[in-house]
């Protein structure tokens, strides 16, 4: 199937971290010309804002006021996604390990998870109103921002290769290794436990979601995987 014969098909690809869902997300977003949000940029950038105030992340009614506070855009080109806090690009700095330790305390405030998700949803609606339709990935996409997305995937993988997978990343983009990949399981661990057992959006597949098990599967394999759904989709929007 050629680009742009989607039209504003919706694709919700959720699962936890590691699991590849950014990578997929792209990838998909390009071969067939949608828009592409990564929601988890979005909670990692309240995060950065709570850190860089001074803030602790674990004190959510002070969190909820960062929140609230700050303004927040996301880039949604597949190729080039950015996220800026109060007009600073910070797409390095949510990166870092004091983001990723804090992102789950933070993130499971029902305040922040209330704004995200209204963002969330309206810059899908803008992407479909446009005619592009868009790949939004996260946590609880399928579940609570997007419960009508024409596609939803659930992406999990063995916490050893997530874990591998992480490390490698981490590596390339700091230019040496700066955690092992048992540190990396572990953090991986933690968060799963954090995302799954959160009271808001808790981490977990939609009942009509697609499991897909990348834990033997290339990113090519994957990603074709996803289009075969979103394609499938696209017919059914077309009739």
């Amino acid at each position: 199937m050629a680009p742009h014969t989607t039209l504003t098909l919706v694709v919700a690809i959720d699962g936890p971290s590691g699991s590849g869902k950014s990578s997929v997300a792209r990838r998909v977003a390009a071969a067939r010309g949608l828009a592409y949000l990564d929601t988890g940029a979005m909670y990692r950038a309240v995060t950065f804002a709570v850190l860089d105030r001074g803030v602790d992340p674990t004190d959510s009614a002070a969190v909820a006021q960062v929140s609230a506070d700050l303004v927040l855009e996301s880039g949604t080109e597949p190729d080039s996604p950015w996220v800026h806090v109060d007009g600073t690009d910070v797409g390095t700095k949510i990166r870092g390990q004091a983001v990723t330790s804090a992102v789950s305390a933070v993130s499971a405030v029902p305040e922040v998870r209330q704004r995200m998700a209204a963002m969330q949803r309206s810059i899908v609606q803008s992407a479909v109103g446009e005619g592009r339709g868009i790949v939004v990935e996260g946590r609880d996409i399928g579940t609570v921002v997007l419960p009508e997305a024409d596609v939803k995937i659930f992406l999990v993988a063995d916490a050893s290769v997530r874990a591998n997978r992480r490390a490698r990343q981490d590596a390339e983009r700091d230019g040496s290794p700066s955690i092992s990949s048992v540190e990396v399981r572990s953090e991986l661990e933690r968060r799963d436990q954090a995302d799954q057992s959160r009271d808001v959006s808790p981490l977990r597949p939609a009942q009509d979601a697609v499991v897909v098990d990348a834990t033997s599967l290339t990113l090519v394999q994957v990603v074709a995987r996803v289009l075969e759904l979103a394609d499938a989709a696209a017919v059914l929007e077309l009739q």
